[in-house]
């Protein structure tokens, strides 16, 4: 699972990128500061289950703070997106090459408003264009891959009788579109998938876009939320866009209570909405973080960055995150206690989960086992978000 970083130029995707990483990546006020994609790795925040089975996990990988289990997910920040990037202008073709792998895109927006479509410094910009831009052009992105070849793939559909939906898939197959999409798409949209050859423009456009947005689910990070202006853009923001997920944030505050914290200056979990100072400081960094605190913190009860990957993970893409665990024993061989936590599709199985752990235990599966109520399921048992569950394989 990959969630891309999109957004125009000097919104603050980099920012928030290392606020979500602490990766070494350069922040500058202009234009197309990334130029090749950023990967790290980024953390969603759960209560871990360690507390409800009366011990202390110690994590493999992630890490646990106060019960508080952080699973890692992978993350990228891509080149800034100008309008008419589906037809190659700013870093457009790069940048659309570079998002294919992408599960969830996170639009990084300046709602501030006090940097133009360009990404240069301006004031009183409407950030509302920014979804609309960048709506449009993944759109037009999509459309692009169909109309391309639709003339000669419509009219083949037709005279061969191939499946509609397995044809699409293949045509998308790069952007890990699947056949289940298309049905759904088709389903919603009742277009005659027996005769695609007869669409309109405008029924392949409004396709590829229900497409898109299934395929690729987005939500709006309403960066630099603490400027003078960034109230009033988020409301209308919200009143605009009312079916796309919204979050308030200040990657800035996130980025220094993590740095601050890291240096040993106080003490800060990622998406909490106070911190505590924990070492002398000097006056300028007390009145930073009583910045933070004023602007960010007490107004929207954290900096935003850690609900913005909580709600990409578990509200769009409906993952849930399940642990591997014994009834008897909760430690791997190595005596580390809950050591993995892994990230699974809504539907997951038991023997879904099986399979991720191991190709042997999916294929010698007989039964599994809820540590939690200490009930036997079956491999069709569909898991649930926290739970801790042991496999029993032949």
């Amino acid at each position: 699972m990959l969630s891309g970083l999109v957004g125009k130029p000097s919104v603050g995707k980099s920012t928030f990128f290392k606020a979500a990483t602490l990766a070494n990546v350069e922040i500058a006020p202009y234009p197309f500061t990334t130029i090749k994609p950023n990967h790290g790795i980024g953390y969603v925040r759960i209560d871990c289950i360690d507390k409800e089975l009366n011990t202390q996990c110690m994590p493999r990988t992630g890490y646990c703070i106060n019960h508080q289990r952080f699973v890692p997910v992978d993350l990228m920040d891509v080149a800034g997106l100008v309008e008419g990037a589906s037809e190659g202008k700013g870093l457009g073709n790069q940048f659309l090459d570079d998002l294919r792998q992408a599960d969830v895109f996170i639009h990084i927006i300046d709602v501030s408003g006090e940097t133009d479509a360009g990404g240069k410094i301006t004031s009183g910009y409407n950030p509302v264009k920014d979804i609309k831009m960048l709506e449009n052009e993944l759109d037009l992105w999509y459309t692009g891959i169909l109309r391309k070849v639709w003339r000669t793939f419509a009219r083949t559909i037709q005279n061969t009788k191939e499946n509609f939906a397995k044809a699409v898939a293949n045509q998308f197959s790069g952007l890990k579109v699947t056949e289940d999409d298309v049905k759904i798409v088709l389903l919603k949209l009742n277009y005659n998938a027996e005769k695609p050859a007869d669409w309109t423009d405008e029924q392949l456009m409004t396709f590829s876009h229900e497409l898109r947005h299934l395929t690729k689910p987005m939500i709006i990070a309403a960066n630099k939320v603490d400027r003078p202006d960034s109230a009033k853009n988020l409301k209308n923001l919200k009143e605009a866009y009312s079916n796309l997920m919204i979050v308030p944030c200040s990657a800035d505050s996130e980025l220094a209570l993590r740095e601050a914290s890291k240096a040993g200056l106080i003490e800060y979990i990622p998406g909490d909405k106070e911190f505590k100072i924990i070492k002398e400081l000097n006056e300028k960094q007390r009145q930073a973080l009583d910045l933070i605190k004023k602007n960010v913190l007490e107004v929207y009860n954290s900096t935003g960055v850690q609900q913005v990957l909580n709600s990409a993970v578990f509200d769009l893409l409906k993952y849930k995150a399940i642990f591997p665990a014994g009834t008897n024993k909760l430690a791997d061989s190595q005596g580390r206690i809950l050591p993995d936590c892994y990230l699974l599709p809504e539907k997951a199985t038991a023997l879904d989960f099986a399979f991720k752990l191991h190709t042997d235990l999916g294929k010698g599966f007989i039964r599994a086992i809820d540590v939690k109520t200490k009930k036997t399921v079956g491999k069709e048992h569909i898991l649930k978000h926290r739970d801790g569950i042991e496999i029993v394989a032949r």
